[in-house]
């Protein structure tokens, strides 16, 4: 999809969350590639944090970001997988008012592209809740410049046509 760029770059707040019991902010390289990504795309990074895969802290966290209207955008890392410990799905679906099933479709079609048949055990996935858009990622390099390189880059940017996220910000509390 194009880039119009004779059209104005509207830059947004988001927030990084990692999911992990083992990584810390010294050794977490997908959250920092993402934080770099984010930061080179013209965006505001409003947080970057680390919680455990415990879906009762990340609900916690997910609802005190999606209420703080300094922050427009989730972007998480970690726990899409299918071990017990993957929980970051399970706490999605307690915070969530839509689902955007097509994010999770695509990843999956341009990860099979990197990794084959293992993009079977991803549960990457998107959800809107209360106005704020959550995307999950895997934890995985790789997975973390997939996801942003080839979708959210280009639908996070309000220059891209035909349409994108951000064009439809002020109108996402709409009832």
């Amino acid at each position: 999809m194009p880039v119009d760029t004779s059209r104005t770059f509207t830059p947004i707040n988001i927030a990084v969350l990692t999911i992990s019991d083992t990584r810390t902010l010294d050794d977490d390289t997908s959250g920092k590639v993402l934080a770099d990504r984010v930061v080179g795309a013209g965006h505001t990074l409003v947080e970057r944090a680390i919680e455990k895969d415990v879906v009762d802290r990340l609900v916690t966290r997910l609802n005190n970001w999606i209420d703080d209207p300094r922050i427009d955008c989730i972007v998480t890392t970690g726990g899409t997988g299918l071990t017990g410990r993957d929980v970051t799905p399970e706490a999605l679906d307690r915070v969530k008012e839509k689902d955007i099933p097509g994010f999770g479709e695509l990843f999956r079609w341009l990860s099979f592209k990197s990794i084959g048949t293992s993009t079977v055990q991803s549960r990457a996935m998107a959800v809107l809740s209360r106005g704020t858009y959550i995307f999950a990622l895997p934890g995985s390099n790789g997975a973390v410049k997939d996801g942003w390189d080839q979708i959210l880059a280009e639908q996070l940017d309000s220059r891209n046509r035909p349409c994108n996220f951000v064009e439809l910000m002020p109108r996402l509390r709409e009832v």
